[in-house]
């Protein structure tokens, strides 16, 4: 049967072979340091320079000293790949990442494994060819189990995968580049939005004490008030106190909100009108189901998060992990449910919440939540929108980042060989 993948390049088709990494060049495990060696000297490769990365962080290495001989044998050179050799969780184990230039006086961590390409493979497809599924599969089977999950040199010399023409795998190497890329400027833009919405949410609030935000739309001068969170809205737990039975779980009827839907701050996403729920998401309980405008917070857990409901949304019963806010018409809800992400009023919700390992709140601390807001519901209505627009950004770039890593994933598994 061909060694190839499903998916190729034009003008690419033959077999790709398939070698061990210990036949491709050599692999060194890192300095073992004295807890006095660290913090100063020279620079220093640790775990977390390489994980969750494809490629080394060479802007925030740590220090340690190291003689000059030890700077010459645990050198780090263009193209070097480092793996994990121990970690606290199985899936940190075997994580590879490319040194993307010569490291001048620099040293890597006991925990580490530096492979030294000998044969000459691109470094781009360095890069990815070790996060495949069949490579990752082999270092889970063969890491060991003690306080820490470990894969030694020899494990990793017999690591077996495929290789193409140098040519192939530049190209291979460029096209996964190029979606790393517009991750990482998806999300970028999606932390640069937030950090801009968390901005403005300190000033288009009164801060404590205070009766008028910094920032304010033309228009409205008159003074915030309080007001308790019960004045002016209807909160209500879901059925059964904490949870449902079992059997009042079936497989269609109506779609039920649980805690874990909104612990991001979002409701499930709705596909042709139908929410993406699974299959034991659904009750026949009919008598605790959610309007368009309802906000919804968890009960226990992420208590000071809040959710709005949506109009592709509304008609879903909740659970009793969940407690309702149903406001009051003179209340704009978008307003409501942006007042409710503050941190002034987030903090005073974990502040009387009960439990500390799993804090806890009830109708009762909800409707005591101290609110200051403003009486002119147009000033709400203006306020409310504003940050929709910040919550509709958010999403579109969250939203393309996750379809990115998706593509990512799929052409993983597709565009080099699975088999053998």
């Amino acid at each position: 049967m061909a060694n190839t993948p499903n998916i190729r390049f034009k003008g690419f088709a033959d077999d790709w072979e398939q070698r061990k990494l210990g036949e491709l060049g050599t692999l060194k495990n890192g300095m073992n340091f004295s807890k006095d060696a660290m913090g100063h000297g020279y620079a220093f490769v640790n775990l977390q320079n390489i994980f969750g990365n494809s490629v080394v962080d060479v802007q925030n290495l740590g220090l340690a000293e190291a003689s000059e001989k030890q700077l010459m044998e645990y050198s780090l050179l263009k193209g070097d790949v480092l793996f994990v050799r121990s970690s606290v969780k199985l899936e940190g184990v075997g994580e590879a990442a490319l040194v993307p230039e010569n490291l001048k006086d620099t040293t890597y961590s006991g925990f580490i494994i530096r492979f030294r390409d000998e044969y000459g493979l691109n470094d781009n497809f360095k890069r990815y060819v070790f996060g495949t599924k069949k490579v990752r599969d082999q270092i889970m089977a063969q890491a060991t189990n003690s306080a820490n999950k470990n894969i030694s040199q020899t494990v990793l010399e017999n690591l077996t995968f495929d290789i193409s023409s140098y040519e192939e795998q530049k190209k291979i190497g460029e096209y996964f580049k190029h979606l790393d890329h517009l991750i990482t400027l998806h999300q970028r833009k999606c932390d640069e939005v937030k950090q801009l919405k968390k901005f403005m949410l300190q000033k288009m609030f009164p801060k404590n004490g205070k009766l008028i935000p910094e920032i304010r739309f033309a228009g409205f001068t008159d003074d915030w008030e309080q007001h308790k969170l019960g004045e002016f809205s209807d909160i209500k737990t879901g059925p059964f106190g904490s949870t449902l039975h079992a059997d009042d779980y079936i497989n269609d009827g109506m779609p039920i909100i649980t805690t874990e839907h909104f612990k991001s701050g979002q409701l499930p996403t709705v596909k042709d009108g139908i929410p993406q729920v699974s299959d034991n998401d659904y009750c026949r309980l009919s008598s605790y189901i959610l309007n368009t405008n309802d906000i919804v917070f968890s009960r226990v857990g992420s208590v000071d998060i809040n959710a709005l409901v949506t109009p592709f949304q509304d008609k879903w019963l909740f659970s009793g992990r969940v407690l309702r806010v149903r406001p009051y018409a003179e209340i704009d809800s978008t307003f409501l449910h942006t007042l409710l992400e503050t941190d002034s009023v987030r903090n005073d919700i974990i502040s009387r919440a009960v439990g500390q390992t799993m804090p806890s709140i009830n109708t009762e601390i909800l409707k005591i939540t101290s609110l200051c807001l403003p009486q002119d519901i147009d000033e709400q209505r203006e306020i409310g929108e504003y940050f929709c627009i910040f919550d509709q950004l958010i999403n579109l770039h969250q939203h393309k980042c996750d379809q990115l890593k998706e593509v990512k994933r799929f052409m993983l598994q597709n565009m080099f060989p699975q088999k053998g």
